[in-house]
């Protein structure tokens, strides 16, 4: 029998022995977060151990208790498999009392999660992966999906491509839910641009030999070619590309979900000039900056739109259950759809019906190394695209849930 990758690491932030009587409805005396992703492999870095800390940061901001009731968060790493994730969740609500799980880095484990949460009556929050299945056909009444989404992803990063010439595409995908669903987004806002797909190839996740596919997309003669992937496929496959000297033979790399971490990972000199899309940067005002320093303080990072979607996603769960006055799990979710989101990571954000979180979504160019002259300060903002822009419509999620 595979053993399970179960995490010591259990804090309760309150600190309480005993906790006093409850005044409101709080199950077993305390709520109880899991945050369940990758912390061992290609997506260590995109959330894995930071997110888990962006959680405890939530819950300490928050005062360490709701309704008087202590908060304990615990991890797992879900190794990217589907089994052993559902596995992990079956164990924290069967016999660890566990309330809500979130984060969910990797498409295939957030949308198996969010399944087997909608038949125990749990709550889930997807901050790390980005298939839009979450809040499309697959959507749940009690599954939520924060931060990012394969259809911002494809507004921003693609549609700013082919506006500015790229109007031919060739995609190198991750071959599971995530890089299918970003391809087949991507690929529909290039042609309703204008722009034509000569083709793709799929790689297995945790690729490191990218060149026979990286020569693949250098024969179509692209104009684009598109990495469907993220954390350290993509970085693998840019330094690849450099070596085979695709950029400068004229084509573009678009990397379609790529973050701080990666680019911290791959180096400015490696990453300018890049593209890309995400829903925070911590030097964009005072108040994102103040956050990105007590985060770096605490990490030794600086968090990317994971990260700090995390702990809005955490904070917004904690919100939900004070102003519900339980942690009953319908009354939650209806809060949760009622009551905006503003906080450090989303200005103006709400809940659609679907359970999408809508707030705005940056695209950002990577500075060159002579342009950078702060630790972690990597990107100019070129847009801010509104969240209704970003994200589907619920109208058109495919969302039984979502009525016209």
């Amino acid at each position: 029998m595979r053993k399970l990758l179960l995490s010591a690491a259990s804090l309760s932030v309150a600190g309480l022995s005993v906790a006093a009587p409850a005044a409101a409805e709080i199950s077993d005396g305390r709520v109880k977060i899991g945050i369940l992703n990758d912390q061992s492999g290609v997506y260590a870095d995109f959330g894995g151990q930071y997110s888990y800390q962006a959680a405890l940061m939530a819950v300490e901001d928050f005062g360490g208790s709701v309704l008087d009731m202590p908060i304990e968060v615990v991890t797992a790493d879900h190794q990217n498999k589907a089994d052993i994730a559902s596995n992990i969740a079956r164990q924290w609500y069967d016999t660890e009392q566990v309330d809500a799980i979130m984060e969910l880095t990797t498409s295939s484990v957030a949308l198996a999660v969010q399944a087997l949460s909608r038949d125990a009556n749990k709550i889930t929050i997807t901050t790390g992966a980005a298939t839009t299945e979450l809040t499309g056909a697959q959507c749940s009444p009690y599954g939520f999906h924060w931060a990012y989404d394969t259809h911002a992803l494809a507004v921003g990063t693609g549609g700013a491509l082919v506006e500015q010439g790229g109007d031919s595409w060739y995609f190198l995908t991750a071959d599971y839910a995530f890089g299918y669903s970003l391809e087949e987004q991507t690929s529909s806002f290039v042609t309703e641009k204008g722009g034509q797909v000569l083709g793709s190839v799929r790689h297995p996740l945790s690729t490191t030999d990218f060149s026979s596919f990286l020569l693949q997309a250098q024969a179509s003669g692209a104009k684009v070619i598109g990495l469907a992937n993220a954390g350290m496929d993509t970085q693998n496959a840019i330094k690849q590309a450099a070596e085979f000297g695709i950029v400068q033979s004229g084509q573009r790399l678009a990397a379609l979900l790529f973050t701080l971490a990666e680019v911290h990972g791959l180096g400015l000199e490696a990453a300018q000039g890049l593209t890309l899309t995400e829903s925070f940067y911590w030097n964009r005002t005072p108040e994102t900056a103040e956050f990105g320093q007590r985060f770096m303080d605490k990490t030794g990072a600086m968090p990317n739109m994971i990260h700090a979607g995390t702990y809005s996603a955490v904070t917004a769960y904690l919100k939900a259950i004070e102003a519900a006055g339980t942690d009953e799990t319908e009354a939650v979710a209806a809060k949760l759809h009622e009551l905006p989101v503003k906080d450090v990571f989303a200005e103006n954000g709400r809940v659609a019906p679907n359970g999408r979180m809508i707030s705005d979504v940056y695209l950002l160019e990577v500075k060159a190394p002579g342009e950078s002259d702060v630790a972690w300060d990597y990107f100019n903002v070129a847009a801010t695209i509104p969240g209704d822009q970003a994200y589907l419509d619920p109208a058109d999620s495919g969302c039984p849930l979502v009525t016209n």
